[in-house]
């Protein structure tokens, strides 16, 4: 029963962009600089993930999985008044770090937001409970709403789809991917450089590592070349975020997913 009442209070106090909220004011990164959450394969939380809960005397049901998920509706963010209280999932809530807090799904979950009208996407790790307003589907963190381009309205409509991570080894290095290319546009870009030399030495130095279907793509602006070091085509974003992850293990931190 303690545990119960705890994670009432928890989400009743923690949860959406509320009346008095407020962005910070030493934030100075542009969109591009925020870099997204990394899916990884985490254990359900022990907070936060009751078959129910009340909120408001409204009652809310936990989904036992995410699998195949999405939704439509409108996005909003909560800021400074919350930063550093413990979210649901018994984190402090991280208005820098890529978040969110979602009313249904388990406690965490991987999500990837795109935003119906700019068509920006951003992935998020949802660790809270939220939003309880009507109408509003997923709560951001305001470094999560600075990406996705909603920080100065306060809200946008988004679809939300849940990243299915159950099938990510993360101890493993090594990440198997198809030789041939694909339909699809998908790719870890790993490196960007003026030097033939230097991108095929990074292309090498993957290949070692066990990464497979790493390229070189050669590309001419203002009469400059410009060598990026790329491993795909990939087939689905779940599997470049899993390649993401296991290029950070190795110092790539620079690495990207880009679907150009």
């Amino acid at each position: 029963m303690r545990t119960s009442i705890v994670f009432f209070i928890s989400v009743f106090f923690i949860n959406s962009c509320a009346t008095h909220d407020s962005a910070p004011s030493d934030f100075y990164k542009s969109a591009d600089e925020i870099k997204n959450a990394v899916p990884v394969n985490e254990p359900l939380s022990r907070y936060g993930n009751p078959e129910s809960y009340t909120v408001m005397g409204k009652t809310y049901q936990v989904m036992k999985n995410s699998n195949g998920f999405t939704q439509q509706g409108e996005a909003s963010w909560y800021g400074t008044k919350f930063h550093g209280q413990k979210t649901s999932s018994g984190e402090p809530y991280n208005m820098y770090a890529m978040t969110a807090a979602h009313k249904s799904l388990p406690l965490p979950t991987y999500v990837e937001v795109t935003h119906r009208k700019n068509g920006r996407k951003v992935i998020v790790k949802v660790n809270d409970r939220g939003p309880f307003h009507d109408g509003r589907i997923i709560d951001l963190s305001y470094a999560a709403a600075r990406k996705l381009g909603i920080s100065g309205a306060g809200t946008g409509p988004v679809e939300i789809r849940a990243i299915n991570t159950s099938a990510l080894d993360l101890n493993t290095s090594s990440v198997v991917l198809p030789e041939t290319a694909n339909d699809g546009k998908i790719h870890v870009q790993v490196a960007a450089m003026g030097s033939e030399n230097a991108a095929e030495e990074v292309a090498v130095n993957l290949r070692d590592n066990s990464f497979n279907s790493v390229r070189v793509h050669v590309v001419e602006s203002d009469g400059k070349k410009l060598y990026r070091v790329r491993i795909g085509p990939i087939p689905s974003v779940d599997l470049a975020y899993q390649v993401l992850k296991n290029l950070n293990d190795i110092g790539h931190n620079a690495a990207r997913v880009v679907t150009d």
